[in-house]
């Protein structure tokens, strides 16, 4: 399974975001250049995240994107639905009725595909793993694996764009 671009570069906009005091907001173009990502498919993902409510935006010479909720209420499983959509990741088509040693009346199945069953059960596992994780448990665990310096780096850098 692959993610789209998208989501990784959501995911670590909105990691930026969560850092941010309450009355600021971050631009697009800030955004894409510390991350280095093309700003226009930025746009599209910052779009999307404030179309789920994730995000908030506004014009202007100040304006950019925030965080629209606290980084304890935005999980990453929120981040990937808004940019991925919540469909599950894997579609049975029912390819074992092409089955040619089936009799046409065996080709009727009553219960679910074993393969879908396994893999409906990861999609699952690995998406309460994406809930239970929000911006939050993030930032936290930011702190204990980048210096503070760079941090504090990084957030004078985008202050000064």
């Amino acid at each position: 399974m692959a993610l789209r671009n998208q989501v990784e570069w959501a995911l670590h906009c909105c990691s930026v975001l969560s850092g941010l005091p309450p009355d600021e907001y971050l631009p697009t173009r800030t955004l894409a250049e510390f991350h280095g990502v093309p700003r226009d498919y930025l746009s599209k993902a910052l779009q999307a995240l404030a179309q789920a409510g994730l995000v908030e935006g506004t014009l202007g010479p100040t304006g950019g994107y925030r965080l629209a909720k606290p980084p304890t209420e935005i999980s990453f499983l929120d981040i990937v639905e808004a940019i991925d959509g919540e469909s599950h990741t894997f579609r049975c088509t029912e390819i074992r009725g092409n089955n040619p040693c089936l009799k046409e009346s065996e080709k009727q199945f009553s219960n679910i595909c074993g393969i879908a069953r396994v893999m409906r059960r990861a999609d699952d596992a690995w998406r309460a793993e994406l809930r239970a994780m929000t911006l939050a448990d993030l930032g936290e665990q930011l702190l204990v694996d980048i210096p503070l310096e760079i941090l504090e780096r990084g957030q004078r850098w985008m202050r000064s764009r």
